[in-house]
C-alpha cells in the first residue's frame, strides 16, 4: 500500500477548515506543505526514536517541526518548537 502523493488523513476534515482560514487570515498559523513519503519517513524516524509510532496527521507536524529545528541548527537561532501530538498510527501500520 502506497497513499497517494495528496494523501493527508485527518488532515482533510472540513469542519475544521473555517477555523483553519481564519487562523492563517490573522497571521497565528502558517500553513506549510509536505510530501507525503517524507512524512511517513519522519513518523518512522520518530517511532525508532521515540517509542510511539505517530500518527500520519501528527507526522505532517513532526515533520516541520523537525525542518525548523534543523534550519535553527544551521542558523544558530534559538527558537521553541510546539508541536500537537494529536495520537498513535497504530490503525495505520499498513500506510506505514
Amino acid at each position: 500500500f502506497i497513499p497517494p502523493s495528496v494523501h493527508a488523513g485527518g488532515l482533510r476534515y472540513h469542519g475544521m477548515s473555517p477555523l483553519v482560514a481564519l487562523l492563517v487570515h490573522e497571521g497565528l498559523v502558517k500553513g506549510r506543505t509536505v510530501k507525503q513519503t517524507e512524512v511517513f519517513q519522519t513518523g518512522q524516524t520518530f517511532a525508532k526514536c521515540e517509542g510511539v509510532v505517530p500518527a500520519p496527521e501528527t507526522c505532517h507536524a513532526i515533520k516541520v517541526g523537525m525542518d525548523e529545528a534543523i534550519k535553527c541548527r544551521k542558523t544558530g537561532e534559538e527558537k521553541n518548537i510546539l508541536i500537537n501530538f494529536s495520537g498513535h498510527g497504530m490503525l495505520d501500520l499498513q500506510g506505514y
